[in-house]
């Protein structure tokens, strides 16, 4: 879609039109992870959880009850990005329908309840997957992290020139 106005006389607008699905969250959260260095924690986590639940199964004189707590922290550990990304999910899925629109000025999100407005300035750079385009924010903890699914784009152009805006606003991360 293009819009008329700026000072060249044309703004480039891309709109993406979708409903937020946990594959979209688990994007985010995994690539915010991986960008935080979280990922080599949580492994190192559950490998060191999976060594005590080996360790109670083989020593004799130790309880079923430490076995089944070491595999328990262990399953719990690995599984964190997916039960965040369920926990998020129940927080934006009752919204319903996302109208997204990337321009110039930045991001604006909309749903039935909400009008989100994220300028650029708000973002440190993005990264592109198959599916996605994950935006995260520049606080030094990433808080914010916003995922535009690929599927929301109405055509293959669209996915051209939302490349070429966010490269033009952000750069790759």
């Amino acid at each position: 879609m293009v819009v008329d106005m700026g000072r060249d006389g044309r703004q480039d607008m891309v709109e993406l039109v979708y409903r937020p699905t946990r594959a979209d969250v688990l994007a985010g959260v995994r690539f915010r992870e991986r960008r935080r260095g979280l990922h080599l924690l949580r492994w190192g986590l559950t490998g060191l959880f999976g060594v005590g639940a080996v360790l109670a199964v083989t020593a004799p004189e130790i309880s079923a009850l430490s076995c089944v707590t070491a595999v328990f922290c262990a399953v719990l550990i690995w599984s964190l990005p997916r039960l965040q990304a369920h926990h998020a999910l129940r927080t934006v899925s009752w919204q319903g329908e996302y109208r997204t629109s990337v321009s110039e000025t930045g991001i604006t999100a909309e749903t039935a309840h909400t009008t989100l407005v994220q300028r650029w300035s708000v973002f440190r750079g993005y990264r592109e997957t198959r599916d996605h385009v994950v935006l995260l924010s520049r606080d030094p903890n990433i808080l914010l992290v916003e995922v535009l699914p690929k599927r929301g784009l109405r055509s293959a152009p669209d996915a051209e020139r939302l490349r070429a805006l966010l490269s033009q606003h952000l750069p790759r991360v």
